[in-house]
């Protein structure tokens, strides 16, 4: 079953921003250590966290992510800018008005039989108010503790993935930014389809669309098309899968360590995403110094490719690099 979000014509979508959000990115890893099949890519990160996440009980959070619906919105607030301080969004979730909390929180209970009637649920809907600031904090508590000592690392690869799309975009439209953003998203003559278990069909009525990239949402694409903000989709970032794996030359071929150089070679191997110089440095743990003198090496061989996205230079590799990279 499919949800829909219709837009005004082919040209509606031009009102697609994407962000970046340190509170969308806290919340979805609070929701993958209570989902184990989407560790996948994130187990050395676990490992890392797992003594300070051991000091956190998420049982409120757990509660207010059903496995089927929807977490309350006001949970999400739809960032101001592209990269906002999480202490700004937090602030947002804690001025949110009480009554609109309590729908919120019931709309939610309601997806889990019978969790509007356990203690916790009771206590959640009988003090909104203080709800919202017992789970601000807990959140921002999560934050410190499990996503913020990495952050600098997951924000680079967010910020290169929005370029990335906002290229995309800029270049083809809205039929080549949902063209391969996720399988279960597809675009055909103004609307955008999301598989999903419901089926709803809802007008974009001018409001855009918000696009958010998100390393801890793998698999998952989870859609915020209600609400008084603008519709949301929360997709998963290119780039995962070699986020957590990064000692210098690790993974890289011999014979192309010895054509190029081991660091050349590390760093033509790591791109098999798009990326910027930050990133590559600190997956690779090399100095951004020689990453880019290195990068400009490869790019002045034809083996890679550079464009601005904004106030990031993106570097991809050519067919040739790929063809090398690969053996």
């Amino acid at each position: 079953m499919p949800l829909r979000l219709r837009f005004d014509d082919e040209e509606g979508s031009g009102a697609c921003r994407f962000a970046v959000s340190a509170l969308w990115e806290t919340l979805e890893a609070v929701r993958t250590l209570d989902r184990p099949h989407r560790h996948g890519h994130h187990l050395p990160w676990l490992r890392r966290i797992r003594h300070a996440a051991a000091g956190l009980d998420l049982s409120v959070l757990w509660l207010l992510m059903p496995r089927a619906g929807r977490a309350p919105g006001f949970l999400r607030p739809a960032p101001d800018g592209p990269y906002p301080p999480i202490e700004e969004e937090l602030e947002r979730v804690r001025a949110t008005d009480p009554q609109t909390a309590h729908d919120d929180l019931a709309a939610t209970l309601a997806c889990t039989p019978g969790g509007a009637d356990t203690p916790q649920g009771r206590a959640l809907l009988n003090d909104p108010a203080r709800t919202v600031r017992d789970v601000a904090d807990l959140t921002g508590l999560a934050w410190r503790a499990v996503l913020e000592p990495h952050w600098p690392r997951l924000r680079d690869l967010l910020e290169a993935d929005a370029a990335f799309h906002a290229r995309r975009l800029a270049d083809g439209g809205p039929s080549r930014l949902f063209d391969g953003l996720h399988p279960a998203v597809t675009w055909s003559g103004g609307e955008l389809t999301v598989e999903s278990p419901q089926e709803r069909s809802l007008p974009a009525d001018g409001r855009g669309l918000l696009l958010v990239p998100s390393v801890f949402a793998r698999p998952d694409v989870v859609c915020g098309f209600d609400g008084p903000g603008p519709p949301s989709l929360l997709y998963p970032a290119r780039g995962t899968a070699a986020l957590w794996t990064h000692p210098h030359g690790e993974g890289v071929p011999e014979s192309l360590a010895r054509l190029l150089g081991k660091g050349r070679a590390a760093v033509l191997t790591a791109l098999a995403e798009p990326s910027t110089t930050t990133a590559l440095a600190q997956r690779l743990q090399l100095a951004p110094s020689s990453v880019s003198a290195h990068l400009s090496a490869l790019r002045d061989s034809g083996l890679l490719t550079s464009q601005r996205c904004g106030h990031q230079v993106l570097y991809e590799r050519t067919p040739l690099g790929i063809a090398l990279a690969a053996g």
